[in-house]
């Protein structure tokens, strides 16, 4: 059986951006079919060193440079931007996420790369976006995460807010850029002009703060950090087990709130006109998390899990990647793709979203540095054998 084809096969991506956000970008377009063509300079993305390596490589490159074809070209050459800017002319998107202004200096700016390619989409990725009093400044996620206001709302009360071990900047900007590109490809087919897709980390983290800014505009009231809850939702909290791992638990609707405080043995609050909505529950959040902690301390966490399932509850453990590794859920939902690096297998993670009748794949891992220069110069722009050796000896390739 043929599997059905992508939904952006025949998409030509030409990806300048190096680190995560803008390859982030490239590689969920390259999962579902475009075909990805990453420019590395000389010592390749510096993301291949990062973290954990194996055989000098890092794992994580696997997973993000899947599916992409890489082309070693310096961009700091004439030469090199020559064929970049020849390169974009062939391609749907350009994604680059450089400092604001460096596409420019180098030639290749947006007005230039229109000029060959009218209906080029350049998606553009930095930390404060391309105009403005900030666009200048440096902006990796942990500075623009602060400054698009998550950092604020997440900790506890009095003391630092808390970072999640990750670069969530760099992905939901990566994120906010693939879904940009989809939007101007839509309207080029109406139009038949691209555009260009100005995505600011800090802006893709201020996109989730829900009700802060009505909130604030209209009550004045700014949203504080809550540690392990959410301000004005009761109850939802994480609480510790008999065996000291976690459970968190969200009890917020009206009768499930009811079910619950029934499983946990406590009729009396769970019929409290007082308790009936949240708002109530809101003014008295202190008294209905001590009676849960106080439930879940005499149980194991499957205990509790399971008291809370039979009584339909939304609750769940805290994984960590172990945890996924030996959840048979995870494994249905094929979450883990198997590939080999030289022989050897690894898993690296599916990307969602899943469509039924499309599904993206992943085709092979990050390969090395430039492995498809000869590839890509040859066929896009009909470089012989002795071009591309003229180029390889200037340093170009």
């Amino acid at each position: 059986m043929t599997a059905a084809p992508r939904p952006l096969e025949g998409l030509r991506v030409l990806e300048l951006g190096q680190l995560l956000a803008g390859p982030f970008a490239g590689t969920l377009l390259g999962y579902f079919g475009a075909e990805v063509i990453k420019i590395e300079p000389p010592g390749g993305d510096p993301i291949r060193q990062w973290r954990v390596l194996r055989d000098g490589t890092s794992l994580w490159w696997r997973s993000l440079g899947r599916n992409k074809r890489s082309v070693r070209l310096d961009l700091r050459t004439a030469a090199g931007r020559d064929l970049a800017r020849r390169l974009a002319a062939r391609c749907d998107v350009l994604i680059e996420n450089f400092k604001p202004g460096t596409l420019e200096r180098w030639g290749l700016g947006p007005e230039v790369l229109k000029a060959d390619n009218p209906g080029l989409v350049i998606a553009r990725i930095s930390g404060y976006g391309q105009t403005g009093p900030a666009a200048d400044k440096a902006g990796y996620a942990s500075v623009c995460e602060g400054y698009g206001g998550l950092r604020y709302v997440n900790g506890v009360p009095g003391e630092r807010p808390v970072r999640p071990n990750l670069s969530l900047g760099d992905t939901l900007a990566g994120l906010h850029a693939a879904f940009g590109v989809l939007l101007a490809l839509q309207a080029r087919g109406k139009t038949g002009q691209g555009q260009v897709v100005d995505v600011a980390l800090f802006e893709a983290v201020y996109n989730l703060l829900e009700g802060v800014v009505p909130e604030y505009d209209g009550a004045g009231v700014v949203r504080e950090p809550s540690g392990s809850t959410v301000t004005g939702i009761v109850p939802t909290n994480t609480y510790r087990c008999r065996d000291g791992k976690f459970v968190i638990i969200g009890g917020n609707g009206d009768s499930i709130y009811k079910r619950l405080m029934h499983a946990a043995a406590r009729p009396d609050l769970a019929e409290d006109p007082r308790l009936a909505t949240n708002p109530g529950r809101v003014t008295h959040e202190a008294e209905i998390d001590a009676a849960l902690s106080a439930w879940t301390a005499t149980l194991t966490l499957t205990e509790v899990l399971a008291a809370l399932d039979a009584a339909q509850v939304p609750a769940g453990p805290i994984y960590s990647v172990a945890d996924m590794f030996a959840d048979p859920h995870y494994h249905a939902r094929g979450l883990f793709e198997r590939v080999e690096i030289d022989g050897a297998p690894l898993s690296i993670p599916a990307l969602l979203p899943k469509l039924a009748a499309t599904p993206g794949a992943t085709t092979w891992p990050g390969g090395a540095v430039g492995s498809h220069t000869e590839q890509v110069l040859g066929d896009w722009l009909g470089l012989d054998a002795a071009a591309l050796d003229a180029l390889r000896a200037d340093g170009v390739i």
